[in-house]
């Protein structure tokens, strides 16, 4: 029994060992999102300050696990007012909800660079499982660092009021559908 507890372990410490860790650089990445407003434009905003991170013992990421935190107080849709009223408990509440998250629990390749990442989205103190569309570039040598870079495109879609979001504004002045884009470069640590 000693024996199958000390392998255990041993396994264990050397599947550990080979994960590696991607961090984000945030001077070639953004997090945003868009609404239609009025029925008839788009507006796009963002999130100024987040972090993320990608953890993967595979190269083809078929095991990575996405970790996102943003800061609900750096939205920016280019227009500070309408800022200012998606921070408040109109929308976000940023001042009871300053953080959004995102952790995934599945990342499967479906085909080529193409995959599909499935996670649990906490933004406005709710929480939900969300699959988004991922497209893999890379990864490469940056031929500069000469360290190892890969890009991932993000792109879904979700409901506002699954999160108790705006849920006083009618879907003809703000949409109910909100897309999620995410574009990031990270490096391998």
């Amino acid at each position: 029994m000693k024996k199958v507890t000390l392998f255990t372990a041993f396994l264990f410490a050397s599947v550990a060992t080979y994960a590696q860790t991607w961090t984000v650089d945030k001077a070639h990445a953004k997090v945003g999102f868009t609404v239609t407003h009025l029925l008839v434009s788009d507006v796009d905003g963002n999130f100024k300050n987040f972090d993320a991170k990608i953890t993967s013992s595979k190269p083809d990421f078929t095991d990575a696990v996405v970790e996102l935190t943003a800061d609900v107080n750096s939205i920016d849709t280019g227009n500070e007012r309408r800022d200012s009223d998606l921070k408040s408990e109109k929308y976000f509440d940023a001042a009871k909800f300053p953080t959004l998250t995102f952790k995934s629990n599945s990342f499967k390749k479906v085909e080529g660079k193409n995959y599909k990442v499935t996670g649990d989205l906490t933004m406005h103190g709710v929480t939900k499982p969300v699959t988004l569309d991922v497209t893999l570039n890379g990864p490469i040598q940056h031929p500069m660092s000469k360290k190892d870079v890969a890009g991932f495109k993000i792109a879904g879609t979700l409901k506002r009021s699954d999160f108790g979001i705006g849920s006083g504004t009618p879907v003809a002045i703000v949409s109910e559908e909100v897309t999620i884009r995410a574009n990031a470069e990270f490096g391998k640590q």
